[in-house]
């Protein structure tokens, strides 16, 4: 199965309210992990499973140029976490500011996603994921600038 859809991962919420990881999701380091189609995102996998460089993301899936789109992602700036609504529906979202690399000429080819993680958290997994982004189909850029721009309602959401 490839790329189909943007979820966030079962287990960062089972292990939140479980106490067995610990996530930071707005002080943390979220970075931002180009994929090709190779991957195939499940959202069901244990957290160990989510991490960068693990499982379905590992590095051989991965699409970077070296120098401006660095293997590992580039990061998230200005992360928040908010939780809105009222009685009845809350909305916990995750966003940031749009994850653009660093020049003007990068080449990236067959992009279909993004691992979005945390690139600062150590134990009990590190690199842990939050969440996955399908970018609806391949997406190229040659010589130019790749700039994630999130959806107006953040990179995830989850509602109660």
């Amino acid at each position: 199965m490839a790329w189909s859809n943007s979820k966030g991962f079962g287990a960062l919420f089972e292990d939140a309210l479980e106490n067995t990881q610990a996530f930071d999701l707005s002080g943390g380091t979220p970075k931002a992990a180009l994929y090709n189609n190779t991957t195939a995102p499940d959202e069901t996998v244990t957290t160990a499973n989510t991490a960068y460089a693990v499982g379905q993301w590992v590095v051989g899936n991965e699409v970077d140029d070296g120098t401006n789109w660095d293997t590992g992602g580039e990061p998230i700036t200005t992360p928040t976490f908010a939780r809105t609504g009222a009685t009845g529906s809350h909305v916990l979202t995750l966003d940031g500011v749009d994850t653009p690399q660093g020049g003007a000429t990068t080449t990236l080819a067959a992009v279909f996603g993004t691992l979005v993680y945390d690139d600062g958290q150590t134990t009990p997994v590190a690199n842990a994921g939050y969440a996955y982004v399908y970018f609806g189909g391949t997406q190229d850029v040659t010589a130019g600038n790749f700039t994630i721009i999130w959806h107006t309602n953040g990179i995830m959401q989850m509602s109660f």
